[in-house]
């Protein structure tokens, strides 16, 4: 997409009264943090983040400085997304400890934010006393997203985050699963996957198809409820969001009856991302407030 266009799909998400925006950080795609500054510079209302962002392979510093960048442009809009991945061998980039990694980059962007300079000395990243952004802040503290479909790493999140988002699912027999993980019932469970919406269902299930099959071998054995076995399929519709506007939106309700707080449709959303946008925002919403 041009900048033109994600200028425009915030305009009409924002109209619509869609709630949040997020924007992915998937390794080797287009860097979250410039569609966010493009489109909270035309927006006025709504929640703007990444989702998310990576502490092994953007240091937690520089994270800090983007979510500062961000909330300063949207004018106290933008929440952080944080987890940890995945492919990241791929960069020859270690995956141990990654639940230590994920904490102490929640404590030094917590740190730098609020002008704390007495350090963080960690495992795997330390930021050392003294050390603190030079530039002004809107605000000392953002809210916390953390991704994750680990047992521990929900439980932890569960004392640190506003929302634990369980990427690339819409499975709605996992929601109760992860809230018991969470353990803390003012943590919000959000649940966002591949999603496309289209007058032809049997076109937009196929699209969601192709979109989710480099993302279901990296989740769809972590998912507890289903209880694959070897070589067995998933099945679509537990990592995907697809149809027509009508059988989106019972998608999503279904979602929300188990016990979702916010779903999240992800890209492509449509036959172009505009595209998909629209139909979400003209006939997807209306369903949902029906």
């Amino acid at each position: 997409m041009v900048p033109e266009e994600y200028e425009a799909l915030a305009r009409h998400a924002e109209a619509a009264g869609v709630d949040v925006l997020s924007v992915y950080h998937d390794l080797l795609d287009q860097p979250a943090i410039g569609p966010l500054l493009l489109m909270a510079r035309v927006t006025e209302r709504i929640r703007l983040g990444p989702a998310a962002l990576n502490p092994f392979t953007l240091h937690p510093y520089e994270i800090a400085g983007q979510i500062a960048m961000l909330d300063s442009v949207s004018r106290g809009r933008a929440f952080l997304g944080l987890a940890k991945g995945a492919w990241l061998e791929r960069l020859g980039i270690e995956e141990e400890r990654p639940l230590a990694g994920l904490r102490e980059a929640v404590e030094i962007v917590r740190a730098l934010l609020a002008g704390d300079e007495t350090g963080v000395a960690g495992e795997r990243f330390t930021l050392a006393p003294g050390n603190t952004l030079t530039y002004p802040r809107v605000r000392d503290a953002v809210p916390l997203l953390v991704g994750t479909w680990g047992r521990e790493t929900a439980r932890w999140a569960g004392t640190v985050a506003q929302e634990v988002k369980v990427g690339g699912s819409a499975n709605p027999d996992l929601v109760p699963v992860v809230r018991e993980w969470i353990g803390n019932v003012e943590v919000k469970v959000v649940l966002g996957s591949v999603s496309v919406v289209d007058e032809d269902g049997d076109w937009a299930r196929e699209r969601a198809s192709a979109a989710v099959a480099p993302y279901l071998e990296v989740v769809a054995h972590l998912d507890p409820t289903l209880g694959l076995e070897p070589g067995e399929p998933p099945p679509l519709e537990r990592f995907s969001i697809a149809g027509t506007p009508e059988e989106v939106a019972e998608q999503v309700v279904e979602l929300w009856d188990a016990g979702a707080d916010r779903v999240e449709l992800g890209t492509p959303q449509g036959r172009t991302p505009l595209a998909g946008v629209d139909i979400v925002c003209e006939r997807v919403l209306p369903l949902l407030r029906s």
